[in-house]
């Protein structure tokens, strides 16, 4: 698989965790140290892996946790050491939640066993869909 694929891979990974509000899969996506932030809509910035997977836990126990469905993802990917580790990978993506769109920026790191972990999610308000978008429903990435 290339790194491409496997950093699209990854952040699928990252909103299947979400659609089936599953921590244990949610905890795999994301690297375990202090340096993880996330960024929800409204939210303060919250800071490492602790308080990150304690906001998850919390959207997921809430009354009405959103269905989101990412589309039209776009990946870069930065740098890497002799291994391929260390290597940053961007992703850009919307989410669709019901008619809304939210603009994410999920940003990974290529750690030393070759998987990509989540170090900092993004999400805000988007003015249009995304251009794939149509009559058919939101592309997926399967």
């Amino acid at each position: 698989m290339s790194q491409h694929a496997a950093l699209l891979f990854a952040n699928e990974a990252f909103y299947r965790a979400f659609a089936d509000k599953d921590m244990r899969a949610m905890a795999n996506v994301w690297a375990h140290d202090d340096t993880v932030r996330c960024l929800h809509p409204g939210w303060a910035p919250l800071v490492g892996v602790e308080e990150v997977l304690g906001s998850f836990q919390a959207i997921f126990d809430g009354p009405a946790p959103p269905a989101i469905t990412p589309a039209a993802a776009e990946v870069a990917i930065h740098g890497a050491g002799p291994d391929g580790d260390g290597a940053v990978g961007i992703v850009t993506c919307y989410e669709r939640i019901g008619g809304d769109f939210l603009l994410a920026t999920n940003i990974f790191r290529r750690e030393k066993d070759g998987g990509w972990r989540l170090v900092h999610h993004q999400a805000g308000p988007a003015n249009d869909p995304p251009a794939e978008e149509d009559d058919d429903g939101p592309d997926t990435i399967n």
